[in-house]
């Protein structure tokens, strides 16, 4: 009989205030949506990081004709120079740091170049001597780059030690940047949702103060008056929650492992699977600010 009056009440005020409701239900939807956006970024951060990183490969580029670097006063790489820097990567020393390698020519980096940098007009204007011979290193432990960076850099005929971990730090910076910029979004939209449910259970409590009037006079329970007005805040809210799940299934779904994975099969992409480990902490948050809002806005204007 209590849970039919909770029920019948808690829907008597979602009529009465129904525009209300759609606004706080739309509010929670795009502000945990954006939580559900930076939750995917950052898995998708970890899951780049954990399939690059095993990939990551130290270029040894070798001196040219253009070089400038101070070990390379003496011009470009020699043959012995070159057999030696060879010889220490077959070395025993070596062998702990260096999983396997291949020599690149100028030759094949032009290619390569042209290949990468194909849509621009200067791809075509660079020649072979332009561009360094190198070792491209694959490591046992990408982790050790900077042993095997001390133990090349000094050589004659060793321009620069490259390690394509430094590039993939930038690109996650950027990507880590995008996570805090979406979760500072998250959280203003989260506030505004916490003063909507607010706002709408206070004009719930005003428009039906008689009831809760007679309510009180009958001597009804300081729980029975107020779950009505704390079911309308937290139904509100799951709903957006709700809606929000949905959208952050469908981005992980339709955009990432549908778009991006079919465009990039190279690169490790997070499955919509594993999108569903955010629905909790989406009805979570929801459940939070529901009810503190609620709580906080029913202490102060139902005197009960």
């Amino acid at each position: 009989m209590r849970f039919a009056f909770i029920v019948s009440e808690t829907l008597s005020g979602i009529r009465r205030n129904l525009s209300m409701v759609i606004s706080v239900v739309l509010v929670t939807f795009i502000s945990l949506t954006f939580v559900g956006s930076a939750g995917l970024l950052q898995m998708q951060i970890n899951q780049m990081k954990g399939y690059w990183y095993d990939r990551v490969e130290v270029a040894i580029f070798l001196c040219n004709d253009t070089s400038t670097a101070a070990s390379c006063a003496g011009g470009a790489v020699t043959d012995s120079q070159r057999e030696a820097i060879e010889a220490q990567l077959d070395s025993q020393q070596a062998s702990a740091y260096v999983e396997s390698y291949e020599y690149e020519s100028q030759e094949q980096a032009l290619e390569l170049f042209q290949d990468q940098y194909s849509n621009l007009d200067m791809a075509e204007s660079v020649t072979a001597d332009q561009l360094p011979e190198s070792f491209r290193v694959s490591l046992v432990n990408p982790e050790q780059y900077e042993v095997v960076n001390e133990m090349f850099s000094g050589m004659p005929g060793v321009e620069v030690v490259s390690d394509q971990r430094e590039l993939l730090e930038s690109l996650f910076s950027l990507m880590n940047i995008a996570s805090v910029i979406a979760i500072a979004l998250a959280v203003i939209m989260l506030i505004t949702a916490i003063l909507l449910i607010a706002t709408t259970i206070r004009l719930s409590a005003f428009s039906r103060r008689r009831e809760t009037g007679i309510m009180r006079l009958v001597g009804a329970s300081k729980t029975m008056i107020q779950l009505p007005f704390l079911a309308e805040g937290v139904v509100a809210a799951m709903l957006g929650a709700a809606l929000a799940s949905l959208a952050t299934w469908a981005i992980a779904k339709f955009f990432i492992a549908d778009w991006l994975a079919t465009e990039y099969p190279q690169t490790g992409f997070i499955s919509s699977t594993e999108a569903l480990w955010l629905v909790p902490l989406l009805f979570a948050i929801a459940l939070i600010l529901a009810a503190v809002s609620s709580m906080l806005t029913l202490r102060r204007y139902l005197k009960v």
